[in-house]
């Protein structure tokens, strides 16, 4: 089965820390084959606290996924993305 990111963020605060995010975030997700499948267009929050963006990021499997954020240049990026906004990141099993 598929797996997803299923990323949850707030308004960005450090463009400087997104470009960096996106530079290692791109390495990772060619790597691991990565596919944003939504998150390019509108959101609305219906039910809880409101993330003006959010994503839903495919990759082959639960394990491919699992793998993806535990790699050393994902786990360099953490540091951007903190200082980047706000956010929550589930990895969940799926079609």
């Amino acid at each position: 089965m598929a797996g997803y990111w299923i990323v949850k963020a707030g308004p960005v605060r450090d463009t400087e820390a997104q470009k960096a995010y996106i530079e290692l975030y791109s390495l990772v997700a060619q790597r691991y084959g990565a596919e944003i499948i939504a998150g390019r267009g509108r959101i609305e929050t219906v039910e809880g606290a409101d993330s003006p963006r959010q994503f839903i990021i495919r990759f082959d499997s639960f394990e491919t996924a699992q793998a993806a954020y535990r790699d050393p240049d994902y786990q360099a990026s953490l540091a951007f993305a903190a200082r980047m906004s706000d956010r929550e990141l589930s990895i969940v099993e799926g079609n």
